[in-house]
């Protein structure tokens, strides 16, 4: 056996052990939703069984039904893209080229409210939507989701604009093009990757986000993350229900990432690509 060949062989072990590792809770979620309640709690667990679409039929139509749920998510997640990709484009534009008082300051700021623990933030967060009367409100929890997820756009969107040639932008600008169509007819389709790879991530961080939905929602606003909790009791857990609504929440993210695969791959490798135009 050849070198190279044993190389490859070892590393598609490596990469094998891993997908199984991270595919497994995934089958397992997939087959307890399909499993009676029954069946789940048989001891030694039960591989062969008779499927049941009772518990998607209990999460979608029943009285515990997650539609509203995965509706309100649905708002708040793109609510929460645009807006952060709305001021996140332009500010890290700003960042990566223009000249500005405290552009380090302001660097360093975007960067620390990354090591900020979200814990610590509930309280005040809680008070301040109180005094504005935004608790249970889209509105309040998209702001609040805000505050986090734009400095992740936006530090991570200085990279890509950096990547860009500084000539191809000296030259718009010779030719008396402002900086706005610059940025518009010249940057933005040479970013377009690393911007939509920072979108998906900022709309699956708005989506599954979890403590901040559950202290500052209510009934109004639920998300999907909240409501998988009504399966949870101090009596008993139903987990196949849990199963079947977990497969329904993960559904958007997968599609999300099947149709968003090209993209995503052009924007991580924007920088290996253009890396030779960093100023």
């Amino acid at each position: 056996m050849t070198r190279p060949l044993a190389r490859r062989l070892v590393l598609a072990a490596f990469a094998g052990i891993g997908l199984s590792i991270w595919v497994f809770p995934v089958i397992w979620g997939l087959l307890t939703s399909f499993k009676t309640e029954r069946d789940v709690l048989a001891y030694p667990p039960v591989w062969l069984f008779t499927p049941t679409l009772d518990n998607y039929r209990e999460v979608i139509f029943g009285s515990s039904s997650i539609l509203p749920n995965l509706a309100s998510s649905l708002v708040l997640a793109v609510a929460t893209t645009a807006l952060t990709m709305l001021f996140a484009v332009p500010a890290a534009y700003a960042m990566a080229r223009l000249r500005y008082p405290a552009k380090r300051a302001s660097g360093f700021y975007v960067l620390a409210t990354q090591m900020l623990p979200p814990v610590g933030l509930i309280i005040p967060y809680y008070m301040a939507l109180q005094k504005l009367g935004a608790l249970d409100t889209y509105g309040g929890l998209t702001v609040i989701y805000l505050t986090f997820s734009l400095p992740f756009a936006i530090w991570l969107s200085v990279s890509y604009f950096e990547d860009v040639p500084l000539e191809m932008e000296e030259a718009a600008l010779l030719d008396r093009a402002g900086r706005l169509r610059t940025l518009w007819y010249v940057i933005l389709p040479q970013v377009r990757g690393g911007l939509a790879v920072t979108a998906i991530f900022v709309f699956l961080n708005a989506w599954n986000e979890f403590m901040f939905a559950v202290v500052l929602g209510g009934n109004q606003v639920r998300t999907v993350t909240v409501a998988m909790f009504n399966f949870i009791s101090v009596e008993q857990t139903q987990w196949s229900r849990l199963a079947a609504a977990a497969m329904l929440a993960m559904a958007p993210v997968i599609l999300v990432g099947i149709f968003a695969q090209r993209h995503i791959v052009k924007g991580l490798t924007v920088g290996a690509v253009k890396g030779g135009g960093r100023r």
